[in-house]
Formats: C-alpha cells, sequence, structure tokens
C-alpha cells in the first residue's frame, strides 16, 4: 500500500514531523475493520491550521460560528466503488482533515494527554469520518472512540498519559 499524504502546517516548529504523520496514516490505514475501498495507493490531506481559520471554514460547511477540533472533508461518500479496479497507477483520494492546533493546545491537557497525542486522536478521527464513520447517536459514537483508540495503541500510544 501507497499514500500520498500532503501535510501543511501552519505552526512552526510542528510538534509533529511530515515522516511521523505519513507513519501514522499508512499504519492507520492498513487496518481490515476500518472498510478501506480496495486499492494499492490512496491519497488524503492534513491541515494543521489555527482556530480563526477552522472556524471560517465550520462557519461556512457547517454553519456553526465557531472553532472546532477536527473536520473532515471527504472525497467519497459512503458507498466505496466495489469491484471497480482500483489497482492503476493513480491513488483513491480520500479527502481532507483540518486540525485546530489551537483547540488540540487547549483539548490536550482536559483529556490527559501531550499535544502529540491529542493531534494523532483528532487525527484518527478525521481518518475515520474519511472512510464513512459517524456518531449520531450514542453507540455509534463509543463505536467510533474504541477505533480511534485502537489505532492510537497501533502507534504506539498508550491509553493514558504519553509525552
Amino acid at each position: 500500500m501507497h499514500l500520498e499524504l500532503i501535510v501543511q502546517d501552519l505552526y512552526q516548529p510542528s510538534v509533529v514531523d511530515e515522516h511521523t504523520w505519513v507513519n501514522w496514516f499508512e499504519n492507520w490505514l492498513q487496518t481490515p475493520a476500518l472498510g478501506l475501498p480496495p486499492g494499492d495507493a490512496y491519497e488524503l490531506s492534513l491541515r494543521l491550521t489555527s482556530d480563526g481559520e477552522i472556524q471560517a471554514l465550520n462557519a461556512q460547511f457547517r454553519q456553526q460560528d465557531r472553532p472546532t477540533d477536527v473536520l473532515s472533508f471527504a472525497a467519497l461518500e459512503v458507498d466505496f466503488p466495489q469491484g471497480a479496479d482500483n489497482s492503476s497507477d493513480s491513488a483513491i483520494y480520500l479527502g481532507d482533515i483540518i486540525i485546530s492546533v489551537d483547540t488540540a493546545v487547549r483539548q490536550a491537557p482536559e483529556h490527559g494527554y501531550s499535544l502529540r497525542k491529542e493531534l494523532a486522536w483528532l487525527a484518527s478521527h478525521g481518518l475515520l469520518h474519511l472512510l464513512g464513520w459517524d456518531h449520531p447517536d450514542e453507540a455509534s459514537l463509543l463505536l467510533m472512540l474504541d477505533r480511534q483508540s485502537s489505532l492510537l495503541r497501533s502507534s504506539g500510544f498508550r491509553d493514558l498519559v504519553d509525552a
């Protein structure tokens, strides 16, 4: 499996380097239970931004004029093209994940996480949304949170505080 990850990090120095992001997403995308569309190559973008920018996007696309921690814009809708030949040279574009680093900085201590783990948590949440996961009710939310925890453990994070 090949991953093309476009990282736009407006915060320098970065908390997480691009190589680490690629490793995390490649690891996560190899998890069979995610329901990834069949293919040899995938592409997605990750933008690490401010509360101001994510608030503008949240207002424009979700009609909620307030900052949020993560937004996902899926390129593929709920039903992936099954049986299609996705083994061509072109990557399957999954979509865009946008994370507010400002919000992550505030939330990390509330969750007992390092900023690095909070960013990974939000990125995994965004990835699940790109793959069609949602949490319209408590049962769906618990399932999604369990999947996120599993993804983070597979990337070497323990369940509680990490450096």
